[in-house]
């Protein structure tokens, strides 16, 4: 399943970084963001695609322990990077749609840059104490997988030990970590819903939520999948192996494939202009990635 579906999800992503690349008019925050989005899924469907391509091909089912870590490094450590772009985004819109006025002036490329290599370095220390606990249990059951890539609890049970700390662990990143960006999330869009609200005729309001409806659509295919693989691991014992081996493929497959529709999509609708009290323009908002 996620060997030939990855194929998609890279020529997707590729079209948005070269896109947004190669004209001038896109080289603002809103698009860098969706820029760095697009290089994360790349980064966490390549992950996966070397050994699938070799299973489909060459019917090699055998990965080697460390390349085994790395692919588990690389997917969970992508998904946290992932998980701060949905903020960065997330408050990318509340600027433009909350202080239109102030988003150049706040969301500069030096602003935007420092962002993106902060989520990148969270995602990389994050993850880094699942891997080194994996690293040090000692394996003497079956070395087969169950599942189609080397997910971090799938691996986890392997081991001959008490792994009650990766499960905690496990527990605080899902729920304090991921939490936490969702709460930002959330806060962000009730500011902007309160904005889309204050516009004055119902054609802008409904325009506007549209838009940034289809960022709220990316998000909810992003965690909802990841939560659903994530439960669904952590109580194995009350869930059919498939359905497992299901959810670990769809939030590794879904949202990568998602994203460059729905921000195409979205590309294509314009925001409507804001006004300030004295009823005259006070910025025509960009359109919302």
């Amino acid at each position: 399943m996620a060997g030939p579906s990855t194929i998609p999800v890279l020529l997707g992503n590729i079209i948005i970084l070269y896109v947004v690349k190669t004209e001038p008019s896109l080289h603002e925050p809103m698009y860098y963001f969706l820029c760095m989005l697009a290089f994360t899924d790349l980064v966490v469907s390549t992950s996966i695609l070397p050994k699938s391509l070799s299973i489909f091909w060459f019917n090699s089912r055998e990965i080697k322990f460390n390349a085994c870590l790395a692919q588990m490094y690389f997917i969970h450590g992508f998904f946290m990077v992932e998980s701060g772009i949905f903020v960065a985004m997330a408050f990318d819109r509340y600027v433009a749609i909350c202080h239109p006025l102030r988003h150049s002036t706040i969301l500069t490329n030096t602003v935007v840059a420092r962002i993106g290599l902060a989520m990148l370095l969270r995602g990389c220390i994050i993850v880094l104490p699942s891997i080194l606990l994996a690293r040090q249990w000692p394996y003497c059951k079956t070395n087969i997988i169950a599942n189609t890539y080397c997910e971090n609890m799938a691996v986890v049970k392997l081991a001959c030990a008490d792994i009650s700390v990766n499960i905690y662990y496990g527990l605080f990143v899902v729920f304090f970590v991921t939490g936490l960006d969702v709460s930002f999330i959330t806060v962000s869009y009730i500011q902007i819903l309160r904005a889309i609200l204050n516009l004055p005729t119902k054609k802008t309001r409904l325009k506007t939520f549209g838009t940034c409806g289809s960022h709220l659509c990316a998000i909810l295919a992003f965690y909802i999948p990841r939560l659903f693989s994530f439960l669904t691991h952590q109580f194995g014992q009350y869930v059919p192996l498939y359905f497992q081996v299901l959810t670990s493929n769809m939030y590794l497959v879904l949202p990568p494939m998602l994203n460059p529709i729905i921000y195409r999509k979205s590309d294509d609708q314009a925001m409507p202009h804001l006004m300030n009290p004295s009823g005259n323009e006070a910025s025509a908002l960009r359109p919302s990635p």
